[in-house]
C-alpha cells in the first residue's frame, strides 16, 4: 500500500532532508520511525516531494512510502482505529517535536509525492528594520541590516518568471537539467498578519534545482540595497553561469509552504510528464530582459 505522508519540520537542528551517515537529517529520522513502529528489518525508503537543504524548513512537505499491507495490518495490533490513523498515532509518539507528520493517507492510484507534484511555494523572510527585529523569531527570519528596497525588488524579479534555464541560480550537479518553470517570483512588505513589516517572497515553480531559491533571493537582495541596477537578475540569468557572481542567503529564511497536485485521476500523466528531461530548446522564447524595469 502507497501511502501520502504530510509533514512539517523545524530544519535548525536538521542537515537537510537526504540521509547522510552520522548526520542528523529528516529522511534518516522519519525513515527510523516508520521501521520503529512497524517493525521492519530495516527502514522503509521514503519520497519525498522536494529535498531540502540543511537549515531549511518546512510548513508543506509530502512524501509517500510503501509498505506491504499484511505489514501495516500487524503493525495496528488489536486497535479498531483505520490503518492510517493508527501509524499516524504511532508516528507521533517517537517522532522528535521538530519533526510532526500532519496526516498519513492511502495515496490515490499514481500519485508519486516527487515526480505527480505540479508545482512547490516557498517563502523566504527578511527583517531590515531594527525596531521590528524579533529574538523569538531569529530560526526563519534573516536578519538584515540594511533597510531594502522591496518595489524594486519586486520589478527586478518579474522577467525571471516563466520557463528558463536556471543555470546562473543552481549549484550544478551531474548530469541533472537547470530548466525550471518559475511561476511566481514575487516581492511584498505586508502590513498586516504574522509577517507583518518583513520583506518575504513568494517563489513558486513546477520544481526548483539545487539552491536556486536562495540565489533568487541574494540576487533580489542586491538590487534592494543598491549595489546591483534592476537589471542585472535578468543579465544573470541570460548568462547561463554559476560564475555570473550570484550570492546564496542563509538557509534558516527559506520554508517550504506547500506542494501542489492535479487531480487524482491525472496522477500517474503528470509523474510520467516530470520523469522526461527538460532539453535546452523547452524554453520561454521570450528574451530574458523583457519587460524589465530598466
Amino acid at each position: 500500500m502507497r501511502l501520502r505522508l504530510d509533514l512539517a519540520y523545524d530544519g535548525s537542528a536538521f542537515a537537510g532532508w537526504a540521509v547522510q551517515p552520522g548526520l542528523r537529517t529528516v529522511q534518516g529520522l522519519l525513515e527510523d520511525a516508520l521501521g520503529m513502529v512497524l517493525r521492519t528489518d530495516g527502514p522503509p525508503r521514503v519520497t519525498v516531494a522536494g529535498r531540502t537543504d540543511s537549515g531549511v524548513h518546512a510548513r508543506g512537505q509530502v512524501a509517500h512510502v510503501d509498505i506491504p499491507v499484511d505489514l501495516l495490518e500487524r503493525s495496528r495490533g488489536r486497535a479498531e482505529r483505520p490503518i492510517a490513523e493508527a501509524l499516524l498515532t504511532r508516528l507521533d509518539g517517537v517522532l522528535p517535536t521538530d519533526l510532526v507528520v500532519h496526516a498519513v493517507t492511502r495515496a490515490p492510484e499514481g500519485f508519486d509525492a516527487r515526480f505527480s507534484a505540479l508545482r512547490r511555494r516557498y517563502t523566504y523572510r527578511i527583517c531590515d528594520d531594527a525596531a521590528r527585529r524579533d529574538p523569538l523569531a531569529r530560526a526563519h527570519v534573516l536578519w538584515h541590516r540594511r533597510p531594502l528596497d522591496v518595489e524594486a525588488m519586486d520589478r527586478a524579479g518579474t522577467p525571471l518568471q516563466g520557463r528558463h534555464d536556471f543555470a546562473s541560480y543552481c549549484k550544478p550537479r551531474p548530469g541533472a537539467t537547470t530548466i525550471r518553470t518559475l511561476e511566481v517570483f514575487r516581492w511584498s512588505r505586508p502590513l498586516d498578519g504574522p509577517d507583518a513589516g518583513l520583506v518575504v517572497a513568494t517563489v513558486q515553480a513546477d520544481a526548483f534545482c539545487h539552491s536556486m531559491v536562495r540565489t533568487l533571493v541574494g540576487a533580489s537582495v542586491a538590487v534592494g540595497e543598491g549595489r546591483r541596477g534592476p537589471s542585472w537578475p535578468a543579465e544573470l540569468l541570460a548568462a547561463k553561469s554559476r560564475l555570473a557572481g550570484a550570492h546564496v542567503v542563509p538557509a534558516h529564511g527559506l520554508t517550504l509552504e506547500e506542494v501542489g497536485y492535479p487531480a487524482d485521476e491525472e496522477l500517474g500523466a503528470r509523474a510520467a510528464q516530470t520523469r522526461a528531461r527538460r532539453e535546452a530548446h523547452d524554453v520561454d522564447p521570450r528574451p530574458a530582459n523583457a519587460g524589465c524595469c530598466g
